[in-house]
């Protein structure tokens, strides 16, 4: 079971790894501002998402409910160790590139609604409430 698991782990970082580079990709875009290499660019991103979903699912079924910590301990298996330590790396440097791009995506979202207000400010006319201040 070490082995298999071993060679999942290793197989999971893999399609991580392929992940931080798509994202790292997305990021270079966002700061490019180029709309239909981030559009292209998504779809990378989901079928990427599938495959670690896939290796998932495999480690899952190998395991069970055990805990990966717990197994690690027990196994005592340097390169197991080693797969899941380096797994748990690149995972927090996807989690910290996807937020970095999330961030910087909403960002030019509510630059560009604020940049859309000026251009087309909204042209309702203003009324006086029975208090005597405006309404909308």
């Amino acid at each position: 079971m070490v082995k298999e698991l071993t060679e999942i782990m290793l197989m999971e970082k893999k399609t991580l790894e392929d992940l931080l580079v798509l994202l790292e990709e997305q990021y270079n875009y966002i700061m490019k501002k180029d709309v239909f290499a981030l559009e292209d660019i998504v779809e990378k991103i989901k079928l990427s998402n599938k495959e670690i979903a896939k290796q998932e699912v495999n480690r899952r079924q190998l395991v069970g409910n055990e805990k990966m910590q717990d197994i690690i301990n027990n196994s005592n298996d340097k390169d197991l160790s080693l797969a899941y330590r380096e797994t748990k790396k690149i995972i927090e440097s996807v989690r910290q590139q996807k937020d970095t791009n999330e961030l910087l995506i909403k960002q030019q979202i509510s630059f560009n609604a604020q940049i859309l207000n000026i251009i087309n400010p909204k042209r309702e006319i203003k009324t006086y409430n029975s208090y005597g201040s405006l309404s909308k």
